[in-house]
């Protein structure tokens, strides 16, 4: 039987930054129920085949336990490290749409500004796996697998 190799302590930025992103997605998530619907459903791409409204709520409600999970459940950190990485990565279709069909949101009223905010994603990518060091510990996952 193999150990699973043991957790190295995040460090106070990794903490401060998976803290900081959790209450973001919380926000975001939060702001998908309710004030900024109409923002996002701006990003919902066509070839989505749920109603655009059902797609924003949903998303909202992943986000909400995506943040709260970030928040909480630092002892599955790795793991949700990873989840949170690839829900950006699944939404990036949605920004892509955003710039192609010049849809106006958030500010974003621009082809540039829409075309500047898909390099925001990857960043977002890296954060969830820095954050977490879900990269970095990557072993614990196969380990337990």
């Amino acid at each position: 039987m193999t150990r699973s190799p043991a957790a190295k302590p995040l460090g106070i930025a990794r903490h401060g930054a998976r803290s900081a992103l959790g209450a973001f997605l919380v926000f975001a998530g939060v702001s998908h129920l309710s004030f900024a619907r109409e923002e996002f459903r701006a990003q919902v791409p066509d070839f989505v085949p749920l109603d655009p409204d059902l797609t924003v709520i949903l998303s909202g409600v992943a986000e909400i336990g995506l943040g709260l999970s970030l928040l909480a459940l630092l002892k599955k950190r790795v793991a949700v490290g990873w989840i949170a990485a690839l829900f950006f990565v699944a939404v990036f279709p949605g920004n892509l749409a955003q710039w192609q069909e010049g849809r106006d949101a958030f500010g974003l009223d621009t082809d540039g500004k829409r075309l500047a905010r898909l390099f925001f994603q990857p960043a977002l990518v890296a954060l969830a796996l820095w954050s977490t060091a879900a990269w970095r510990d990557r072993a614990q996952l196969r380990s337990k697998a």
